[in-house]
């Protein structure tokens, strides 16, 4: 079942100001994890964590993401179906 423009801004608005958050927590919890385990990793590995956990939380959210910043496209369409004179 395809989602709505209207429910994909919605879903796109939830995902960034609650869970965006909750994964940061998450992403630095894991590293504190890694840190704790085996001990501080280089500053170049622990860079390439985060890059890759910064990464990786986009891909489930790809297509609630794909076309948010513009314009609705129902609207669009029915932008010049109006009434004629």
């Amino acid at each position: 079942m395809a989602l709505s423009y209207r429910a994909r801004r919605r879903w796109s608005l939830l995902i960034l100001v609650v869970g965006l958050p909750l994964y940061i927590v998450a992403a630095v919890t894991v590293v504190n994890w890694l840190d704790a385990t085996f001990g501080r990793l280089p500053i170049w590995a622990e860079l390439l964590v985060y890059l890759g956990l910064g990464f990786l939380w986009a891909l489930p959210f790809r297509a609630v993401f794909r076309g948010i910043g513009q314009a609705d496209p129902a609207k669009h369409e029915t932008e010049g179906q109006g009434p004629s004179a």
